[in-house]
């Protein structure tokens, strides 16, 4: 194959994958390209590996990114002429999505259109589909209205998309507005990008919008934007949040930058139940149960109160349950709002058939140029595991392998080094395992914050930390979505849940609120265990967004290589 152009950065395979050189002049760029329709399978130090999806090709096509910018980029870039099966594959999954319709007929049913004779003919001999479209229509089949979601599930299993066109209930209105200056004095407004968002999301209320995910990191005021769609819908609105700190926060701002009075805000919670024209409520709350012989009542919350919106805060974290429960109001409007679409289950299909596709994405690089999220720099340090604790894991099972790599005792002398190092900066460590953070906080004198402590005892600490009384907060998990944290620009990661990339992304975005200060990322990791192939996952989300991972290495008694 001759070159074409002879330095481009990427080099793509007839398997569908598509390598990336990162020393290339025009690394950056590529990567950009490439995250509208690509998904990232690997970030070694040199080339950088891709893959195409049916799944990431519906994305953009449902971003209205034309098929065309994406043929002339491919083209733009590549080393070699890009094989001809790659091009037809891509184009076959890109146009696929808009060739099962589902929308309303004159008299009022749901029909369900297939633009394809061939997609048309496989449907109808599909077993699996043949206890859901039973009744043939011309073009397709009519469908049961309660039947909305489970057929819109059941395709894009299948690996076709369905659009869903067929609106949405209004829900009982709400009169709603957003301040210019909200009530501590502060001048408010959305900023462009969130002004787009809520735009494009909303479609002038047309039944083409009205569902789908809104993609921005952490500290970029995604919560915010869910103010300006519910004020765009007027209409009530059920808020699901991942805890009940979460919970308090979209109460607090929901009071703060809108004229809502606070009867008409309700929180649906273990602490009270009340139902409100906006009522806010967590996940964990919807799936409770005494034991599993019986159902999940709190479920009902969904199709007992006449919703105009269902916003599903952190959507990447959606439980089973509440998949299956939002099967049967797809009918109600739907926003989901994530730092990363990413899902370590593989059920990204179903937040795409059942909440809708991705609307909005923009690249934190891009917030972080324009000063909207904090600069950061992420630096792996790994250190090699203690003698006693190498034996030991030498010996175990595999699966007891990982945690005793996270726990390496050597870390607190690297968090030590790192705490001195930076002493003008407000420093949170935050990590898996309690007894490792209990050490850890135990040793440095510093206080912890994790599920079980009291909401008072959180404040106060929290009132600390902001006040410089303490510099060093260690944190359990559960900071990995609470939204009240204080401001810190120093993240300390002493262990994590696996690979999970999400995980990752959260964190990072703890220390992304915009400051004056350079945030810095440390992440620690045991030398050459199961612990330092996880890291390599975590970390592709943020590799594609735009990190780089600086991978340093601590030697106890040498000098620290800060």
């Amino acid at each position: 194959m001759s070159p074409l152009p002879p330095d481009g950065p990427l080099i793509i395979q007839s398997d569908r994958t598509l390598m990336l050189e990162t020393a290339h002049p025009r690394y950056g760029p590529c990567r950009d390209f490439l995250a509208l329709f690509a998904e990232l399978v690997k970030s070694p130090e040199f080339i950088h590996t891709y893959k195409v999806t049916p799944l990431s090709m519906w994305n953009a096509a449902a971003l209205g990114f034309p098929f065309e910018d994406i043929l002339s980029g491919l083209h733009r870039f590549s080393r070699y002429e890009p094989p001809g099966n790659v091009l037809a594959d891509i184009k076959e999954w890109y146009e696929v999505y808009g060739l099962l319709v589902l929308e309303k007929d004159p008299s009022g049913r749901l029909r369900l259109q297939v633009f394809d004779e061939v997609i048309l003919n496989r449907l109808g001999k599909n077993k699996d589909l043949a206890t859901l479209l039973t009744e043939p229509a011309q073009g397709g089949w009519f469908v049961e209205t309660d039947q909305r979601g489970n057929v819109k599930q059941a395709l894009v299993k299948a690996g076709y998309p369905v659009k869903d066109l067929c609106g949405y209930t209004a829900g009982e209105a709400l009169s709603i507005g957003l301040r210019d200056v909200d009530t501590s004095g502060n001048e408010f407004a959305l900023r462009d990008y969130q002004k787009e968002a809520v735009d494009i999301f909303y479609q002038k209320g047309r039944s083409s919008g009205g569902n789908g995910i809104i993609v921005l990191p952490c500290g970029s005021g995604k919560t915010i934007i869910g103010l300006g769609v519910i004020s765009r819908i007027a209409g009530h609105t059920l808020i699901i949040s991942t805890n009940n700190v979460s919970v308090h926060q979209w109460r607090n701002e929901l009071l703060s930058k809108t004229d809502l009075e606070p009867d008409a805000v309700g929180e649906f919670t273990g602490l009270g139940k009340k139902i409100k024209p906006v009522t806010i409520t967590t996940y964990q709350m919807l799936t409770y149960r005494k034991d599993k012989t019986v159902p999940m009542d709190n479920l009902k919350i969904f199709s007992q109160n006449n919703w105009g919106l269902i916003i599903y805060d952190e959507v990447h974290m959606l439980p089973a349950p509440v998949f299956r429960a939002t099967t049967g109001i797809q009918a109600k409007r739907r926003l989901g709002l994530t730092a990363t679409l990413v899902r370590e289950d593989g059920k990204e299909d179903d937040v795409f058939a059942l909440i809708g596709p991705k609307r909005y994405d923009i690249p934190w690089k891009t917030l972080e140029n324009r000063g909207f999220i904090a600069q950061a720099i992420c630096t792996e340090y790994r250190v090699s595991l203690p003698r006693e604790e190498e034996i030991q894991y030498a010996v175990v099972p595999k699966r007891q392998r990982f945690r005793i790599a996270s726990e390496n005792s050597l870390k607190l002398d690297i968090a030590r080094e790192l705490i001195t190092n930076h002493p003008d900066d407000s420093i949170m460590i935050i990590g898996q395992y309690i007894s490792q953070l209990e050490i850890m906080a135990s040793a440095l004198d510093a206080p912890l914050i994790t599920g079980k402590t009291r909401h008072p005892d959180r404040e106060k600490i929290y009132e600390d930390f902001k006040k410089g009384i303490c510099r060093v907060l260690v944190v359990s998990k559960v900071a990995n979505f609470a939204v009240d944290l204080p401001d810190a620009n120093v993240m300390i990661q002493i262990s994590g849940t696996f690979g999970s990339r999400q995980e990752e992304a959260q964190r990072l975005g703890r220390i992304l609120r915009p400051k004056k200060k350079l945030s810095r990322f440390y992440t620690l990791v045991s030398k050459g265990t199961d612990e330092q192939e996880f890291a390599l996952n975590r970390q592709l989300f943020l590799v594609e967004q735009g990190y780089k991972y600086d991978i340093r290495y601590f030697d106890p008694g040498l000098k620290f290589n800060f």
